[in-house]
């Protein structure tokens, strides 16, 4: 057992062979273009607004529908139910999203250059937390702008989740939340990394185990 132990241990210090090498280079081109498309778009219609409300919200800014006037008349209408404003100031995490893209690049450029099994391990894991965190906390900033309303509101409505995938009535409003192009291109990033990283785990795995010869006859 101890053997077996020591030999993955060992395994996790073995320099990453040039596919790998290759790959890890390769998925740096999705990730650091997810900067130019947004990570999720929020729409809404309603009878008085038949061509829809929208907002697209990127790694680094908000941009509204309409030339930027979509954001506008969502913040007034939010107004009347006592919900908060939505402003690039509020949206506190895309002061950090920018900074962990481009340090998920430079790590996986180290890795692909100079990396062995344990920093593509470390990869994988920064991947995951960074994309995890801002899934969480993007859920969460959506329930504090749904549950903390203003009390003297004109338009009294109970506190609700607005909606996060798929589509919500809220009124006489639909509205409907989802993923983007910049969200996908990061999880192909991520999906990337922890391919090659479980195929390696794989691989030390099967190759850290005792080799049980036959017996002799």
């Amino acid at each position: 057992m101890k053997k077996t132990a020591d030999s993955f241990w060992e395994f996790l210090d073995v320099p990453l062979r040039g596919g790998a090498r290759l790959l890890l280079i390769a998925l740096i081109v999705p990730l650091l273009l997810s900067f130019l498309f947004p990570l999720w778009r929020i729409s809404m219609k309603a009878p008085q607004y038949p061509k829809g409300l929208s907002m697209d919200i990127y790694s680094w800014q908000l941009v509204g529908g309409n030339d930027g006037h979509d954001i506008q008349e969502i913040n007034t209408l939010n107004h009347y139910i006592g919900m908060q404003s939505i402003t690039r100031e509020e949206l506190r995490d895309l002061d950090w999203m920018p900074f962990a893209i481009v340090a998920m690049a430079a790590l996986a450029l180290r890795a692909a250059l100079l990396g062995n099994v344990r920093a593509l391990i470390d990869l994988s894991m920064i991947a995951a937390y960074v994309s995890l965190v801002a899934f969480g906390r993007f859920v969460w900033m959506l329930w504090e702008f749904g549950h903390h309303l203003d009390p003297k509101a004109p338009v009294k409505v109970q506190p609700f989740m607005p909606v996060v995938i798929g589509e919500k009535q809220i009124a006489n409003f639909l509205t409907h939340s989802m993923p983007h192009l910049g969200s996908l291109l990061m999880g192909a990033f991520t999906t990337g990394v922890w391919a090659v990283t479980l195929f390696y785990l794989w691989r030390g795995r099967r190759e850290s185990r005792p080799l049980v010869l036959p017996a002799a006859e």
